[in-house]
């Protein structure tokens, strides 16, 4: 933050430009402060003195190697406002409680209910209220929320649309429903985005400006971070890589509902063409991937079709996006036996491959990601909200 340029009018603005200082590095000093704002010492003593006393900072040491006497260092204390975030699938909710700088302090799962929109979003204010009490914490002290959905949410409209696995949320408003029953500003975005964006945070997309995150199980989709920014498009669909028109016909009109790729590399299309193959029936996915240790020819040549069939789908997505490295993410996607496979074909078929790895972060980089899309509502809290009124 530049303080040099900020023109202060009120003890709110200053109280709040020290709190985003605090918010965006691990420390700070009101000496250090006062020199590159150019206040005076005591308005700056006045101001953390202020904020300590409403919880906002919290001493943590003094500055050392200086001449002159050492000066109190601040950390932004990290229960005076928490953040909720909610990974849901078509089976489980996974949901968490943290503190301001995203470190756990409760953390859930349990089924996802089947019951409607409705009955949906009781279900996360439920899982809200529980995770708080077994944090320990009042609920009126968390102050933003995301919650990340297989599907799209369209901004405009401000409803979701194609959620395939849960009954009652097309069409639905989640976003003001929550918003209402939690009482805090509740975001909704795309699962697949929720995991690239976790995999910015804390995953193998650190420092990596633009990376595609690709989750593939029962279905395929794409998470999009360009220029250190979440891809959403204008409808929130983007990255439904599942409709690219690759190992099916596109004028199908049975690929309108899952998508040409996504019925060529699926997890129902690895068993068909296992079996179509004379491969044994009835075997699950993870089956056909032990039966590849065992030898099984037919095994080691679906998955070699299916890498194929990913190959020539990244391959797409470079020639519009360009991306430096592709994230391999979800129950398919992150195993390494296909991931090597996908790693072969790509350089067959462009000069300059991006870089293919498997998410660190695992399943749990859905979570993340909604925590880390709740500190940036905060931080947008923080820069235009009542200090007074936050956590509160």
């Amino acid at each position: 933050m530049n303080f040099l340029a900020q023109s202060f009018s009120s003890r709110q603005q200053i109280q709040r430009a020290v709190i985003l200082e605090a918010f965006g590095n691990d420390q700070v000093s009101r000496a250090e402060l006062a020199r590159v704002s150019g206040l005076s010492k005591q308005t700056m003593s006045d101001v953390f003195r202020d904020l300590e006393e409403d919880g906002w900072l919290e001493v943590v040491g003094r500055t050392t190697g200086t001449v002159g006497r050492a000066a109190a260092v601040y950390k932004l204390a990290p229960k005076r406002a928490l953040l909720f975030g909610a990974d849901v699938g078509g089976t489980k909710v996974h949901a968490a409680i943290t503190d301001v700088h995203g470190n756990v302090l409760a953390e859930r799962e349990e089924p996802t209910t089947q019951d409607g929109g409705v009955a949906f979003c009781e279900q996360i204010l439920a899982c809200c209220r529980t995770l708080a009490e077994e944090a320990g914490e009042p609920i009126e002290r968390i102050v933003a929320g995301t919650v990340g959905i297989p599907g799209a949410f369209d901004p405009v409209r401000r409803k979701l649309f194609m959620v395939p696995n849960i009954a009652g949320l097309n069409d639905y408003p989640i976003e003001d429903d929550l918003t209402k029953r939690l009482g805090f500003p509740v975001r909704v975005e795309n699962d697949v985005n929720m995991a690239a964006k976790g995999e910015m945070w804390r995953g193998e997309g650190q420092n990596i400006p633009c990376f595609a995150f690709i989750a593939l199980g029962t279905g395929v989709g794409m998470g999009i971070i360009n220029e250190g920014r979440v891809l959403s498009g204008s409808r929130g669909a983007a990255g439904e890589i599942s409709t690219l028109p690759i190992g099916g016909d596109p004028f199908d009109a049975r690929n309108f509902h899952a998508g040409s790729l996504e019925r060529s590399v699926g997890s129902i299309a690895i068993r068909e063409r296992y079996e179509g193959a004379g491969g044994v029936q009835g075997l699950t996915v993870r089956d056909i991937f032990d039966a590849i240790d065992r030898g099984d020819a037919i095994a080691s040549a679906t998955l070699t079709e299916v890498a194929r069939q990913l190959a020539v789908g990244i391959v797409a997505i470079c020639a519009v996006l360009d991306p430096q490295r592709i994230v391999m993410g979800g129950s398919i996607g992150a195993r390494e036996e296909l991931v090597d496979r996908i790693r072969q074909f790509i350089p067959l078929c462009t000069p300059t491959p991006p870089e293919c790895v498997v998410s660190t972060l695992g399943r749990r980089a859905g979570l993340l990601g909604t925590i880390s899309q709740s500190r940036d509502l905060l931080l947008n809290i923080l820069q235009t909200g009542d200090l007074a009124k936050v956590g509160r």
